[in-house]
């Protein structure tokens, strides 16, 4: 019914006691445990999945194709594919999604709205001149 293009194999952990400060950009997928006061953004020209973990906090902007999240993100959300909310997801912002999967008990403080990838062509007759 559903077609999950995005990838499913993490590349990439940030440990449970690591802290960055800072812009992290990254390819593929990526799980954070830690903290990240700073955007975290995945490459757009590839797929992308982003799990963050329910002892991950992200103070900043997140932006991937497939966000898992079960941990705190302070900023707004961009997932271009399939957002997972999982029940201790906790989202200060506003969130913007293609596909929404949203568990009881995750929290989301924030504005949520549907992207659609393309708005459908409009189909326009030509007016015949005979």
């Amino acid at each position: 019914m559903f077609s999950r293009k995005t990838k499913s194999t993490i590349d990439s952990l940030i440990g449970s006691t690591t802290r960055i400060e800072g812009d992290l950009h990254f390819k593929g997928g990526l799980r954070i445990d830690g903290r990240i006061r700073g955007n975290v953004i995945a490459d757009t020209e590839s797929l992308s999945m982003l799990v963050i973990s329910e002892q991950a906090v992200i103070d900043g902007e997140v932006r991937a194709a497939h966000i898992v999240v079960n941990g705190v993100i302070n900023g707004p959300v961009f997932s271009t594919e399939l957002l997972e909310l999982q029940p201790k997801a906790k989202i200060s912002g506003d969130v913007h999604y293609k596909t929404l999967e949203m568990l009881s008990g995750a929290l989301v403080s924030g504005k949520l709205t549907h992207d659609l990838a393309q708005e459908p062509a409009t189909l326009k007759l030509a007016a015949s001149n005979a």
